[in-house]
């Protein structure tokens, strides 16, 4: 394959591909009998993103929900009106499942009013922190509970507020994962060729599932996942990396440390890095502390630091730790942070900039489905830092268009490291957009990807832009 007159780091240059690499890059390269052509007309052309932290199979899970919170939903009548719009698509007896809610739209959920939104359907609804499902009387027909139920209970009876309990869940709706196809194809023309999956109750099966997906053509990226102790002894599988140990640390009910520093200590024997789910200042404190006590290796890393004062900064530097952070939730929960977040925080609220001058190695991530999957709203968020209401928040963390797209280029294994370039020889994991990067950094949000293209083959055509589709040459 050819790509003729793209813009290559500042100078319009082509590129040749020969199977999974790059061979060269130069000024006016002759076509090759047979070869693809594919004429970029002065558009940039950049490595393929890598979105270093979200959920594949939640987002998934979402992509297939009613969305039942902000911006989407913002009140109680416009949460009954989505559920009630959801149910009538839905054939009889299925469940209906919803994300992202939030007390701001219509207070604390529990069986009973939802109930009054919903009874004749099993109901689930995801609080958008991820850790809390609401569910009706129906669903909690249909789950059977019993006495040891992970399920909260009043006066004896259950509250329909599942805490922490995926795992309870999961297994008795015995459900099959759901098909990862379509979230694919949306990151692929979104430009990423490659993710890393930070769910932390991954093992074995969760890789097996993804490489087998990979296989059959749904998944179209390579794949970095991280799990629990189980993979500890578990090796790296065709398109698919062993990642991290993920911790994922809840304040309110904090591990033993000696404990944690003993995982830490065991997952780091077996050559594995750790990762560190730290949302809250006390989550950091605790993370940090424990690495101390184990001490460091090449591969850990801290995920969102949301909140990191100038003393954490210097820990987290003095530890070499990348920040793994996502700036898109100042832009999709900016304003409820800033009612809802103490003021003595918000300083200090998803930093970007302070971790980059403290030294700190800093990767961009999305979080999908808890953000919006575009990792290009996501550098948006990072260079402008405005709330859905344009309310601004830390200005001063705010990061060049250049140091916001760097945050998406570096290896799956190295976030922070130094961003990927087109080099001959590199892997041919290509993004090749709509416009010069020019007119792209001054409208990030407003970027489309014409072609993506990881290991030489193409994954997606980009927006619609079937006249530009890759082709044939004569």
């Amino acid at each position: 394959m050819l790509i003729r007159g793209a813009e290559i780091e500042g100078e319009i240059r082509d590129l040749r591909v020969d199977g999974a690499r790059i061979v060269e890059i130069g000024a006016a390269l002759s076509p090759r009998a047979q070869e693809t052509l594919v004429d970029a007309a002065g558009a940039a052309l950049l490595p393929g993103l890598h979105d270093h932290h979200l959920h594949l199979r939640a987002l998934a899970a979402a992509q297939a929900s009613v969305v039942c919170g902000p911006p989407q939903v913002r009140d109680a009548e416009g949460l009954a009106q989505a559920l009630r719009d959801a149910h009538t698509r839905l054939d009889a007896g299925a469940w209906l499942r919803g994300t992202g809610y939030h007390e701001g739209v219509a207070g604390e959920l529990d069986r009973d009013r939802l109930d009054a939104l919903l009874p004749e359907r099993p109901l689930r609804i995801q609080h958008r922190s991820g850790r809390l499902w609401l569910l009706n009387s129906a669903a909690l027909d249909q789950l059977a509970p019993d006495a040891d139920a992970p399920l909260e209970r009043r006066d004896g009876r259950w509250t329909g507020r599942l805490y922490d309990a995926d795992d309870w869940l999961r297994a008795r709706l015995r459900s099959a994962p759901p098909p990862l196809s379509a979230v694919s194809r949306t990151l692929a023309c979104r430009g990423v060729t490659g993710v890393t999956d930070t769910t932390h109750h991954n093992g074995p099966d969760a890789l097996a599932g993804f490489a087998a997906a990979q296989a059959r053509g749904e998944l179209l990226q390579a794949v970095r996942a991280m799990g629990d102790a189980r993979l500890d002894g578990a090796a790296d599988g065709p398109g698919v990396q062993r990642g991290e140990h993920k911790f994922h640390l809840h304040e309110h009910a904090l591990p033993p440390l000696d404990a944690l520093v003993a995982a830490i200590r065991r997952s780091h024997e077996h050559g594995r890095g750790c990762a560190f789910h730290c949302v809250t200042r006390t989550e950091l404190v605790f993370a940090l502390a424990a690495l101390q006590d184990a001490g460091t290796r090449a591969g850990d890393r801290i995920e969102h630091a949301a909140v990191a004062p100038p003393e954490l900064v210097v820990q987290i530097a003095a530890l070499s730790l990348p920040v793994v952070t996502q700036p898109g939730f100042i832009a999709e929960r900016g304003d409820d942070y800033l009612r809802e977040v103490e003021t003595a925080d918000l300083p200090w609220l998803y930093r970007l900039r302070g971790f980059l001058d403290a030294g700190v190695a800093l990767a961009l991530s999305t979080d999908a489905p808890y953000t919006a999957a575009d990792p290009w709203a996501a550098m948006q968020a990072a260079v402008d830092r405005r709330s859905a209401r344009a309310a601004v928040l830390g200005i001063e963390e705010a990061l060049t268009p250049e140091q916001a797209l760097a945050g998406f280029l570096a290896p799956l294994h190295a976030p922070g490291g130094a961003p990927r370039r087109l080099r001959p020889g590199a892997h041919a994991d290509l993004c090749l957009l709509d416009r010069s990067w020019a007119q792209a950094r001054a409208r990030l949000a407003e970027v489309r990807v014409r072609a993506c293209w990881r290991a030489g083959q193409v994954i997606a055509g980009g927006a619609g832009d079937d006249a530009r589709l890759p082709r044939p040459a004569g």
